[in-house]
């Protein structure tokens, strides 16, 4: 018997999958505990619609993610900190600042974890750092730390 997987059942499949399981196992487990449901047109049918759906969400994601990339790529980041003597910074710059300056000034919400930073910035200069906007798609700024007024 044909049934659409609800969610996932272990040794049969992962939700949203269409299985091929013995009719006793579809009946006395699967349907009664509501883990599945028996694979008739209509059910296929929104199996098919949900698919076509994730896919579409994908491809917007994507493209979406390759715009801010090209809006981002090679753009220099101006950031501002306080510093001792001899040019060296009160702690540090970290993702996490440049994260919200990317969201003040691009408007973009990205994650503190998506921003990669070569090294660590303890002192004023200009550092390369990448952010990663979606699988395989990632742009390269520049942040450039001075000194606040």
């Amino acid at each position: 018997m044909k049934v659409v997987l609800l969610q996932d059942v272990k040794g049969t499949g992962k939700k949203g999958e269409l299985a091929n399981v013995s009719d006793g196992y579809a009946r006395n487990y699967l349907l009664p505990r509501n883990l599945a449901k028996e694979a008739d047109a209509q059910a296929l049918n929104e199996l098919k619609n949900a698919e076509q759906s994730k896919q579409h969400k994908i491809a917007v994601e994507t493209a979406e993610a390759q715009a801010n990339a090209k809006r981002l790529e090679g753009q220099v980041l101006e950031m501002t900190a306080k510093a001792g003597q001899g040019g060296r910074l009160f702690g540090s710059v970290t993702s996490k600042e440049i994260a919200a300056e990317l969201k003040r000034k691009y408007s973009l919400s990205i994650d503190k974890r998506k921003v990669v930073l070569e090294s660590d910035i303890k002192a004023f200069g200009t550092y390369n750092a990448e952010v990663k906007l979606y699988t395989g798609i990632s742009a390269k700024i520049k942040v450039k730390v001075v000194e606040s007024a």
